[in-house]
């Protein structure tokens, strides 16, 4: 009986087995690699380059700590790398992950506990962090929506909710070159577990 491959080689030399992770395979230049190259919204964003995940990513950050001022760097970090499974599965739009099933949730779950102890944080997000992380991804999918996905503020409102204004207060979306994305999330990276 013949098994499939269900490693993928990442540019570390790590070999990441996809359906059982395991955190000694996972490091975060191959997690910024990969998100400085995957598209959010299926690359419907206007600018000359895609707005990738990392750059998502570190925005959730930053929201975040605008929603929990006081909320200690091991949380900041788990919302930064809130997305990172996509390093290797990708982006999916909400309803085409709804019409997949639950076996992608589960293999995301699966890579994100594995991430998760890999950076010293418990594999299961507390669900009173992980509602607050939600949060702050929903105020970033309305700045993104409203700033280069193309929705107006209505439309934004009743998808993802309008945002308090001092949340949302001097945001302005960069469309970066990848190379610059990586290096922006792993000195983020870097600066979260240096305070844990």
């Amino acid at each position: 009986m013949t098994h499939t491959r269900a490693w993928q080689r990442m540019l570390s030399g790590r070999r990441l087995d996809l359906l059982d992770p395991t955190p000694v395979d996972i490091e975060i230049e191959d997690i910024a690699h990969g998100l400085a190259f995957v598209a959010r919204w299926n690359g419907q964003t206007q600018g000359d380059y895609p707005y990738s995940v990392a750059e998502h990513s570190l925005l959730v950050e930053e929201i975040f700590a605008r929603l929990e001022p006081g909320a200690p760097a091991k949380w900041r970090l788990a919302a930064l790398l809130h997305d990172a499974p996509e390093y290797v599965i990708g982006d999916m739009i909400s309803p085409v992950k709804a019409a997949v099933g639950p076996e992608y949730g589960r293999l995301d779950e699966r890579l994100a506990a594995a991430i998760h102890i890999r950076f010293g944080l418990p594999a299961q997000t507390p669900q009173k962090i992980k509602r607050q992380i939600k949060k702050a991804d929903k105020v970033s999918a309305w700045l993104e929506a409203t700033q280069i996905a193309g929705f107006d503020e209505g439309e934004a409102n009743k998808f993802f909710g309008k945002p308090r204004p001092e949340i949302a207060e001097g945001l302005v979306l960069r469309l970066r070159p990848p190379v610059e994305v990586r290096k922006a999330y792993t000195a983020r990276h870097a600066a979260l577990m240096a305070e844990l």
